[in-house]
């Protein structure tokens, strides 16, 4: 089963910057097509924030985050990154990384039920 793990969340002050992680298992048996990152603040739905085609370097964000938040990923060591910059109170989520279910598609998703793996979450907190 896949695993995905993520670190890096915290307390920040707003314009500040954090760096998000996000370890994908070796017992993966298939390469998503994408990767992607989703938050989801308190009382709200689970939002996207940010995708990455797997070892194709295509990026796709939400509006909310264009300009700010840069994904990345690293294939030797099978992880995933958000670097959030300029961060405001809005900001403020519970972060999921997540895997996508296919391996092939024409384009990147941002929709919540094509992902089919999850990590635990990591709280990013942004006081304003």
């Amino acid at each position: 089963q896949v695993q995905l793990v993520e670190s890096g969340g915290g307390l920040v002050q707003a314009g500040g910057s954090l760096g998000l992680s996000c370890a994908v298992s070796a017992r993966i048996t298939y390469r998503p097509y994408a990767m992607a990152w989703f938050r989801q603040a308190p009382g709200k739905e689970r939002e996207f924030v940010a995708a990455i085609r797997w070892s194709g370097g295509s990026t796709y964000y939400a509006d909310s985050v264009k300009g700010r938040f840069t994904i990345s990923e690293d294939n030797a060591k099978n992880a995933v990154y958000l670097q959030m910059n300029s961060l405001k109170p809005e900001d403020t989520a519970v972060y999921y990384c997540a895997a996508d279910r296919l391996a092939r598609r024409t384009v990147i998703s941002g929709r919540t039920q094509e992902y089919a793996y999850w990590g635990q979450g990591t709280q990013v907190t942004v006081s304003s």
